[in-house]
């Protein structure tokens, strides 16, 4: 691995480090007050009451917010410091790929410690919501599923960054305004809901490999975009 690259992995893990401490911390405290809440209902339950509490939904809003603003915060600024296109396309997809393995990670033994408290101290109200349920609900599979997911709305966000980078307004813009045209007339002709439907009805371990290699694929597109951007952003 070349020095500069090493160098934008260290930039864009220290540009994003106070941004991931809020998170988290705004994240841990919402997951504190959800425990504090179950302990003290926990004498008032009928045996219907259940809490569930989902750590992967902010943490997929968050990296695909990532992938969207990595392109407006460090691409500039890394073209200003001598970095070439080939480096920042290598270097940003294995940032992307080490966050969500270690965002997986974390939510992975934060979800065991919790139930494991929740274990000892006898309260069975409380769970986790996570897609892993569907499958086979394993720390290997959350891991897998986190992963694949993070990773695959990162790249997805990262490519219409470019194309709002690049293209402005009017180019993201009617991106974005034909993929709402395209999914509304699937919607109206039913193809979009069957395929929907067929797709979480068969859902296995499978579907995650798969995704996380259509995610690879679509970042590797990026790279059409990434190849001739400058500093200067078009309005």
């Amino acid at each position: 691995m070349s020095r500069q690259i090493k160098g934008l992995l260290y930039f864009y893990g220290s540009d994003l480090r106070y941004s991931l401490m809020v998170f988290w911390m705004i994240l841990l405290a919402i997951l504190a007050v959800s425990l504090a809440f179950t302990y003290f209902l926990a004498g008032l339950n009928d045996g219907d009451t259940f809490f569930t509490f989902s750590l992967t939904g902010p943490m997929y809003v968050f990296c695909a917010i990532v992938g969207f603003l990595t392109v407006k915060d460090s691409m500039p600024f890394a073209i200003k410091m001598g970095a070439t296109r080939k480096n920042l396309f290598v270097s940003t997809g294995i940032f992307f790929l080490i966050l969500s393995f270690a965002m997986a990670i974390a939510a992975t033994i934060l979800q065991a410690l919790v139930m494991a408290l929740m274990n000892t101290t006898g309260i069975d109200l409380f769970t986790f919501l996570h897609p892993a349920y569907f499958v086979d609900d394993t720390w290997y599979t959350r891991i897998l599923i986190d992963t694949s997911i993070m990773f695959f709305l990162m790249a997805v966000l990262f490519i219409i960054g470019l194309l709002f980078y690049k293209y402005g307004l009017a180019g993201g813009g009617s991106f974005l305004g034909a993929l709402l045209v395209i999914s509304l007339l699937g919607i109206a002709q039913g193809w979009l809901i069957n395929f929907a439907i067929d797709v979480f009805t068969g859902i296995d371990l499978g579907f995650f490999y798969r995704l996380l290699g259509m995610a690879i694929v679509i970042y590797g597109i990026s790279f059409v975009f990434l190849r001739r951007i400058t500093t200067v952003k078009v309005r």
